[in-house]
């Protein structure tokens, strides 16, 4: 997942790319940051693609930064949301070796860490500490691992997903398959795509300066995961991860 990939997909996001605003019916990541906002405070959308967020955040805030690697999805969220003078938008790869941002007081990251790369994926949370300033609040939304794998083992149990294909991978993809498992990556609509699991989450963050202050679960419905959810099947639901968390230093 590098720029090419998300200029690629830019034009047609709103089909290709899950909607985590739509489909937090709790309404969990909404209440988060209203607890976070106040008039004078500023906020960075760290990966905003389109803007879906912009009308949540523009009305709490004083100002908006909205940050991503694609051009097009900004130029897209530029159009689309002409109304909200306070936004900025900035075109910038938390992922890259040089980067430089106005920290802000908060941040939101909702699903953009998804890089294969494990490079890629340090210099994107060190890069999470330099967008805030000291004090500053976070809402991180990520795949989680445990719902993946979960999720996986139900359809093989239960054959639920009538697309669903039990084909055993040879050979190098069968290797590769193998090493990215092992990194928490696996694949979503056939694009290698990181999951993490909770306390890999909160470590991740504890090392880059952030005090972890909530991590639960967002839940979605099984249509998420399956073209035909039978009706049986209820809850525990597939889910990401949300954590709030705060700059210590």
């Amino acid at each position: 997942m590098d720029r090419k990939y998300w200029e690629t997909i830019a034009p047609k996001y709103e089909d290709e790319i899950f909607d985590v605003l739509r489909n937090d019916t709790s309404g969990i990541i909404v209440q988060a940051i209203q607890e976070m906002a106040a008039p004078q405070k500023t906020i960075i959308d760290i990966g905003c693609a389109v803007g879906k967020w912009i009308p949540v955040l523009a009305p709490l805030f004083k100002q908006v930064i909205a940050a991503d690697i694609s051009a097009i999805n900004l130029q897209i969220a530029k159009e689309k949301y002409t109304e909200y003078q306070n936004v900025d938008y900035v075109r910038m790869d938390m992922s890259g070796n040089d980067l430089t941002v106005t920290p802000c007081d908060t941040a939101i990251c909702i699903n953009a860490i998804l890089t294969d790369s494990l490079k890629k994926r340090i210099n994107f949370f060190e890069a999470l500490s330099l967008c805030l300033n000291k004090g500053g609040e976070l809402v991180l939304v990520v795949p989680s691992l445990e719902s993946k794998l979960y999720s996986n083992i139900i359809a093989n149990r239960w054959n639920v997903d009538d697309a669903h294909e039990d084909v055993k991978p040879e050979g190098n993809r069968a290797i590769k398959q193998i090493s990215n498992i092992k990194q928490g990556v696996t694949d979503i609509d056939d694009v290698p795509t990181k999951h993490y699991l909770k306390e890999e989450l909160e470590l991740l963050l504890t090392l880059e300066g952030f005090e972890v202050t909530q991590v639960t679960k967002i839940n979605y419905g099984w249509n998420t995961e399956f073209h035909k959810p039978p009706k049986w099947l209820k809850g525990p639901y597939p889910w990401d991860w949300m954590c709030t968390a705060k700059k210590l230093g």
